[in-house]
């Protein structure tokens, strides 16, 4: 009974690989504000990379892939034509959880640092994760089109972005990056995920977690139109009716 107990314990250490690198990393604020002023702002990353006692200095050194993924969102994307004077939506497809924003910050070009192959099944880097099978309704290739369209609107928005010099090695166990968080960036919570790599191999993984809030009185219209939709709508057309009679009222000519 021992020998089979030592044998299987065996078999389960030769299955599961030693953590030689742990990872640790941190952000620089886990609750962003969004107030009447707000502008965008940027988060700093920050990493450490620490080796057990056995292991030692690897000679070409690591790289970082940090993913950032905001609140999902139920998008559809038309594709529209154009018949004389008048466009028309002809084919659609729909994205039922896709981010509504997607940043990936890299150490090197993403060719350089992963392979085809771990980019596809790990779903690193921007294109990796948008030509997932998962990200939409595969429709054997007839939705590349689509996705290609998702990822130029999202991009022209600031929303969608890929930085392969995001990441800077400070010392060659510390890195920091900066995560740029538009305007337009909505509100919820956001992913980052930090993965360590060396040789086009992983070897580390963490993720971490912030909150873009709206508040003052921005948060309490936000809750109105929430929670108190008719009530909203109809308040909003009886002050545009009325700012709409007073403007005619103070600027008409008699």
């Amino acid at each position: 009974m021992r020998a089979l107990v030592l044998l299987l314990s065996l078999c389960w250490a030769s299955l599961v690989p030693a953590s030689a690198e742990t990872l640790i990393t941190s952000l620089s604020n886990h609750r962003v504000l969004i107030t009447s002023n707000y502008t965008g702002t940027s988060i700093a990353v920050f990493g450490a990379i620490e080796r057990d006692a056995q292991t030692i200095s690897r000679a070409t050194g690591y790289d970082a892939v940090v993913t950032v993924r905001g609140p999902t969102q139920y998008l559809v994307v038309r594709e529209k034509e154009q018949i004389g004077p008048v466009w028309i939506n002809q084919e659609q497809q729909k994205f039922p959880l896709a981010p509504s924003y997607l940043g990936v910050l890299m150490s090197a070009p993403i060719d350089e640092i992963t392979s085809p192959q771990l980019r596809q099944r790990q779903k690193i880097g921007l294109r990796a994760i948008i030509d997932a099978p998962d990200f939409t309704n595969v429709r054997d290739g007839a939705d590349q089109p689509f996705r290609d369209a998702l990822y130029r609107l999202k991009e022209q928005e600031g929303l969608y972005h890929e930085d392969e010099r995001g990441v800077t090695f400070l010392t060659p166990s510390i890195f920091r990056a900066s995560i740029p968080l538009p305007a337009t960036a909505p509100p919820g919570n956001y992913d980052v995920e930090v993965t360590l790599l060396a040789d086009t191999v992983i070897l580390a993984r963490t993720i971490t977690h912030f909150e873009l809030v709206k508040t003052g009185f921005e948060q309490q219209v936000g809750e109105v139109a929430r929670d108190w939709s008719v009530l909203y709508g109809l308040t909003t057309a009886l002050l545009a009716i009325f700012f709409g009679w007073g403007a005619n009222v103070i600027f008409r000519r008699d």
